[in-house]
């Protein structure tokens, strides 16, 4: 009798773990990829799911969303600048089917493909354009990392540039570029000012030669700012045209015709 129940027992403990390994719990985010004797059947979940054991094998699949940092890669710019960039890649499955068929490891194989595909898009820019147009490219790698991930089922949402370093010697001939081109503007700027200083007194010039009265009213307003300056010397300065008056005519100049 004590043998009947001990394998009464021990038949009742197998059921019970045969059971519990049947039942298979998937949260809300998760999906169960289910294979049949090796053979894709469906993808169950999220919630309470039954997998017939031996018969049936599933596969966890997480579809939120993977935040994947880039190591940092050397890349030679297409002016020939070597630079160390690294990046961030925010990608999330789709489709666990193929996420799970069509690729080995979706998860190694989209970090291995971010790497290359950051040095191909970034070699082919010249380095002022990977400082001044991050946005571009950051728009670049997503477009052609979620054109290739596509067929895994992953979608790429975002990538970011963090960080593009130099070496010290380019750093030293990026700031001399930067400081000779703050010098070049302001030449340009003094030297606009200048051409439009000079049509302004040509303009001026032409006013007062048309208009006598225009350069008595200038000869007076220099005449007051001489006046109010606090000096023991003032020189007045006198128009030409008042000794026309006092020189004497051709006819009446010494050894002149009658």
């Amino acid at each position: 009798m004590s043998i009947e129940l001990y394998v009464y027992l021990g038949a009742a403990v197998i059921v019970f773990a045969l059971v519990i390994y049947t039942l298979r719990v998937l949260r809300e985010y998760e999906r169960g990829v289910i294979f049949l004797l090796g053979r894709f059947w469906k993808v169950k979940g999220p919630g309470l799911i039954i997998v017939v054991p031996i018969i049936q094998q599933m596969v966890r699949v997480d579809l939120r969303t993977v935040v994947l940092d880039v190591p940092t890669q050397d890349v030679i710019s297409r002016d020939n600048v070597s630079v160390k960039v690294n990046a961030v890649v925010y990608y999330r499955v789709i489709d666990a089917q193929r996420a799970i068929i069509q690729v080995e490891d979706f998860r190694a194989a989209t970090s291995q493909l971010a790497q290359t595909t950051l040095r191909s898009v970034l070699g082919q820019h010249e380095l002022d354009e990977m400082l001044a147009e991050r946005d571009k490219l950051n728009v670049d790698l997503q477009r052609l990392l979620d054109e290739q991930t596509d067929a895994w089922g992953i979608k790429v949402l975002n990538v970011e540039i963090k960080h593009v370093d130099l070496d010290e010697s380019m750093i030293r001939a990026i700031a001399k570029q930067a400081e000779a081109e703050r010098m070049r503007r302001a030449k340009i700027i003094n030297a606009t000012g200048e051409l439009q200083a000079a049509e302004k007194l040509l303009d001026a010039a032409n006013i007062m030669s048309a208009n006598p009265q225009a350069m008595q009213l200038r000869y007076l307003n220099a005449l007051h700012d001489i006046a109010g300056e606090r000096t023991s010397t003032i020189v007045f300065p006198l128009p030409i045209d008042l000794f026309n008056a006092l020189l004497p005519s051709p006819g009446e100049r010494p050894g002149g015709e009658d």
